[in-house]
């Protein structure tokens, strides 16, 4: 047995896509344990491009169990047209299970998404504006509606009216909104619920059955480490733990279960929304990458922000996730530059500093020490075989593992699941 998760190390869209598609190949369970549809892996797959945001990117590969868990909150509308669009490909979902203690995001988290944003004014935190916060926020409150309340059309009705007497005052009275009709949302989503039932189940049984029987099982994490609510840039984080701890808790497996973790990163840095970045080039270079490396929200669409690669970020990432394994992307991206530089460590007050620090006013007084290497002009995006990388190629990537102290385990140099190489 084989128990992997795959988690990201900086501030999210560094392709773990990819990763965990070709990884699911080898497992017989593939389990998404937090986040919302506020997360989107893109994954090309024979030259075919998928957009997934609740759906593990396991279900691309016939006869695997895909697994949505307790952690993560569901958007029912989207869930169901994303279901619809890999149909509509050839893609069969009926393998999905969906955790009947994962909660359900309701119209009214929504819109109280977007009126505190627009109420936090200048001091947005940059939110997808798609309910996750204020989903999370309920659930925590011990008022949320779980998808085992969303099957059960009596729990539901009652659980709504509930709800609604204090959001729609929050919404009209707070935020100057427009509340909901009850009866409408019951009536819309009871249709959810019908085309859902059948997929909805304690999930938590199947895959402890499946620990028991030696099973290769995959977790597969959404967003990244330095948007974890604890040990992100908060409060520029999302609402969940997509760190690898958010395993235990995300799908209810004991920590002595997980056996592998692998970090994914791209061989520069990206993030989007508001927050501090150390590393940012708002410059011609940082243009330069984001157009080389395309980068640009799965989600949203919105242009991210892009810098050179921080070790100071991964070393922490790989201490809080306990990284067995590095998984670096985009290598072929970064070698397409003259000279490459790589952030080795802060200065602060005049005084290196080798950690990354929780208050984003010390942060901001962090200065990138870098180290340059020089690009490599040959087309890295054919290689197969490590060996065969260009010189300079591994020199960085080495440069990395002796900062991070976690060896690199699988080199992207595309954005095909072919164009991996195993180390």
């Amino acid at each position: 047995m084989a128990t992997r998760v795959v988690i990201g190390t900086q501030w999210g869209d560094e392709g773990k896509g990819k990763y965990i598609d070709m990884l699911a190949g080898n497992s017989d369970l593939v389990v998404r344990f937090s986040g919302g549809n506020n997360a989107g892996h893109t994954i090309v797959a024979d030259g075919v491009k998928y957009a997934l945001h609740l759906i593990p990117s396991g279900i691309l590969h016939k006869g695997k169990t895909c697994i949505i868990g307790n952690g993560v909150v569901v958007d029912p509308a989207v869930l169901l047209k994303e279901m619809d669009g890999l149909r509509e490909k050839g893609i069969s979902v009926d393998n999905l299970l969906i955790s009947d203690r994962a909660h359900v995001i309701m119209p009214y988290h929504k819109e109280l998404d977007e009126l505190q944003e627009k109420f936090r004014g200048s001091n947005s935190i940059g939110t997808t504006k798609r309910g996750i916060g204020p989903a999370y926020s309920d659930k925590t409150e011990r008022s949320g509606i779980r998808m085992c309340d969303l099957v059960d059309a009596e729990l539901f009705s009652e659980k709504v009216k509930e709800n609604l007497k204090v959001k729609n005052l929050m919404i009209e009275k707070v935020y100057g909104g427009k509340g909901f009709d009850a009866d409408a949302i019951i009536q819309e989503y009871s249709e959810y619920a019908n085309k859902l039932r059948k997929h909805v189940t304690d999930v938590n049984a199947i895959i402890f059955e499946a620990i028991e029987q030696d099973k290769n099982i995959l977790f597969e994490g959404a967003q990244a480490t330095f948007l974890d609510l604890d040990f992100g840039t908060y409060p520029y984080v999302t609402s969940s733990n997509p760190v690898a701890g958010g395993v235990c808790t995300g799908a209810g497996v004991g920590p002595v279960y997980i056996d592998e973790v692998y970090g994914v990163l791209k061989a520069y840095t990206s993030r989007v929304g508001a927050g501090p970045f150390p590393t940012e080039q708002d410059n011609e270079i940082g243009n330069t990458i984001r157009e080389l490396g395309w980068e640009y929200g799965t989600t949203t669409g919105r242009p991210r922000r892009c810098g050179w690669l921080d070790t100071v970020m991964i070393r922490y990432a790989a201490r809080v996730n306990g990284l067995t394994g590095l998984a670096i992307n985009h290598v072929d991206t970064v070698g397409k530059l003259g000279k490459i530089k790589l952030c080795v460590g802060y200065k602060k007050d005049g005084v290196q500093i080798n950690y990354f620090p929780a208050s984003l006013k010390e942060l901001a007084k962090c200065e990138p020490i870098y180290e340059e290497f020089d690009g490599w002009e040959i087309d890295s995006s054919k290689v197969r075989k490590y060996e065969d990388l260009p010189s300079n190629a591994k020199t960085y990537l080495s440069r990395i593992e002796e900062l991070v102290g976690v060896k690199v385990k699988l080199v992207g140099v595309g954005k095909d699941r072919e164009q991996t190489i195993v180390v």
